[in-house]
C-alpha cells in the first residue's frame, strides 16, 4: 500500500472508479485475461527470464503439459501482455515475452507477492 495514503483513501478511490461506462468493475477484465492455473505461474516466470523458450518455460513449470502452456501463451498472446517472436532458423525456436502492457502489471505483482510474505506462511 502507498504510505502516502489510509485505507480510508484507498477504498474512496476504490469506490469512485469501482465501475466503467458499461457498469462493469474494470478490474473483471483483468481478473479474465489472468484466469486460470498457470497464467500467473507463466507470467512469473517471463518476470524472472525475459525473454524465454517455450521448452524452457516448460521445464520451469512443473506439471504443465505442451497443450496447456501452449493454449494458455496463446490467450497471453490475445490479451496483449505476452509477445511471442518465432525464429526461422536452424533449428527454429520461439521466444516469449511480457509486453509494455504485460510489464505494467510487475508492481501489482510485487504487491501481491509482499502481501504473501506477510500472510502466507
Amino acid at each position: 500500500m502507498n504510505m502516502d495514503m489510509t485505507y480510508e483513501q484507498y477504498a474512496s478511490e476504490v469506490k469512485n472508479c469501482i465501475l466503467t461506462d458499461a457498469g462493469a468493475c474494470p478490474v473483471t477484465s483483468l481478473l479474465t485475461m489472468l484466469q486460470g492455473k498457470w497464467k500467473f505461474q507463466i507470467i512469473y516466470e517471463l518476470c524472472i527470464k525475459d525473454p524465454i523458450r517455450f521448452g524452457e518455460l516448460q521445464r520451469s513449470i512443473k506439471g504443465i503439459t505442451n497443450t496447456m502452456l501452449t493454449a494458455s501463451l496463446r490467450e497471453l498472446e490475445r490479451d496483449g501482455l505476452v509477445s511471442r517472436i518465432q525464429f526461422n532458423e536452424i533449428p527454429p525456436h520461439v521466444e516469449y515475452s511480457l509486453t509494455d502492457m504485460g510489464r505494467d502489471l510487475l508492481p501489482v505483482f510485487y504487491e501481491i507477492t509482499k502481501w504473501g510474505f506477510k500472510y502466507i506462511p
